[in-house]
């Protein structure tokens, strides 16, 4: 269905490979297109609980394609604005789904591919891993990805990398709370396939009210209204047939409906 993509859909885990591994998955507007439908597309479908990201080849993703940067060097203002537009729009769709994301990352996770990363939900990296921001070698700025990285490695490692263009390890990666899980090479997908089974166990609205819940109140202070919205959003779950179902499942020791049958 999509140029650039490799969708395998297995028990409620959908694998999303990006497959241009002759240039290191690197974005060029066909691979954006493709993302952003694919990530409307399986949150859309219900039968469909977790997403995973990966790369096919090498790399993760090596950040935008030399191609597509040269043609956006002579193109116009207007053009580049539309372009960079719909990049913000890829990483903001991938960033706001209400399916639990993971990023499997192997090789190169450079410009946009630390972008990709930073978007997910969590971040699995496998030890030789390399992630940067390395725009400001090209002149440019890790712009679109910015409010995603700075989320994963917060502000003050923010000004090093996005000035340093400095390669990061999987290790570093890991201290920075970009990769959540750093791993030998050979044991990425068992790791992954751990992390989607505990997904699995939770309930998909949930999940989903989760997400939503972290960016109600990240970095805001504890005020009456923040307090009031988080006394709201548990009581509006509380009744709801999931909630019922959860709790009616944990005290007659079964599994709850949505958690899949071995």
């Amino acid at each position: 269905m999509y140029e650039t993509l490799e969708i395998e859909l297995n028990n409620g885990v959908a694998t999303v490979w990006m497959n241009r591994p002759d240039v290191h998955n690197a974005f060029n507007a066909q691979l954006i297109a493709d993302i952003t439908a694919a990530c409307r597309q399986l949150d859309a479908d219900d039968s469909v609980r977790v997403v995973v990201l990966g790369g096919r080849g090498k790399s993760f993703s090596a950040g935008a394609d030399l191609n597509w940067m040269k043609a956006a060097a002579n193109a116009s203002v207007e053009e580049n604005l539309a372009d960079g537009r719909r990049l913000a729009g890829m990483l903001r769709t991938l960033a706001e789904m209400n399916k639990p994301t993971i990023a499997r990352v192997h090789g190169a996770a450079l410009g946009g591919g630390m972008g990709l990363a930073s978007a997910c939900d969590i971040c699995v990296a496998a030890e030789k891993a390399v992630f940067a921001t390395s725009e400001v070698k090209f002149g440019i700025i890790p712009s679109a990805i910015s409010p995603y990285v700075l989320r994963a490695i917060g502000e003050r490692q923010a000004y090093r990398y996005f000035q340093t263009a400095e390669r990061i390890s999987a290790e570093r990666a890991g201290e920075l709370g970009l990769a959540h899980e750093v791993v030998a090479s050979e044991e990425l997908d068992a790791r992954v396939a751990e992390i989607v089974a505990a997904l699995l166990q939770g309930g998909p609205r949930a999940q989903a009210a989760a997400k939503d819940l972290i960016r109600a109140v990240a970095n805001r202070p504890v005020s009456d209204e923040v307090v009031e919205d988080t006394a709201r959003r548990i009581s509006s779950l509380r009744a709801t047939p999931e909630a019922k179902e959860g709790l009616d499942a944990f005290l007659s020791k079964r599994l709850a409906s949505w958690v899949p049958k071995a």
